[in-house]
């Protein structure tokens, strides 16, 4: 059993807009980022504080549980509203997010009992698109918080983290595309005509 939960919680500051619900090849992004992993979800989420923008989506909406406490606030809410022993987090702005990373990943969570498979790429840690198992990670994460901790990956020692290599990222991600989230409207032109090529 998979939950996929999609962040829209974000501010949007340099978007200028709702940046989830800018259209993307004529529809909102962030309906294409659930239509690509509808194929690997048991239950999809979408965690918001703005669920009026989002009912079009027809899923179940989730405010934060941890008000004001920022991206780590987020990933507790995500994680403790799953209702699937495994949990795979995506940004709402991730037009590439991939089914076949986390299909990957579940691989390696099943063989190695890890507890978060996470990519490390040159922009660091990338917890927006990463898989964690809900029974370890839930209690660290509530530690952190109770602890006055702000950085989103501050409960990693607690729990077996596996840790992805380039290589091993970009054998579920050949296209190499899944970690970019958009944040300007120039980014979002180059994402367009990328998937235009690919789709």
């Amino acid at each position: 059993m998979l939950t996929v939960v999609i962040q829209a919680g974000g501010q949007s500051s340099r978007m200028g807009e709702d940046k989830a619900l800018k259209s993307f090849l004529g529809r909102p992004l962030i309906q294409r980022v659930v239509e690509r992993m509808k194929p690997i979800a048991d239950e999809i989420i979408v965690t918001t504080n703005q669920p009026a923008g989002y009912e079009f989506l027809g899923l179940r909406l989730v405010p934060d549980l941890k008000p004001g406490r920022g991206a780590l606030g987020g990933l507790y809410t995500a994680i403790a509203s799953a209702a699937s022993p495994l949990v795979a987090v995506a940004a709402c702005d991730m037009p590439f997010a991939s089914p076949e990373f986390f299909q990957g990943a579940r691989k390696i969570v099943d063989e190695e009992n890890a507890d978060v498979v996470i990519a490390r790429t040159d922009e660091g840690y990338e917890p927006l698109h990463a898989l964690y198992r809900r029974e370890t990670c839930l209690p660290a994460i509530e530690s952190a918080i109770a602890a006055d901790q702000w950085k989103v990956i501050a409960w990693f020692p607690q729990v077996k983290v596996r840790m992805l290599t380039g290589e091993e990222a970009k054998s579920f991600d050949p296209s190499g595309l899944c970690f970019w989230n958009l944040n300007t409207p120039d980014e979002f032109a180059e994402a367009e005509r990328r998937a235009r090529q690919s789709d």
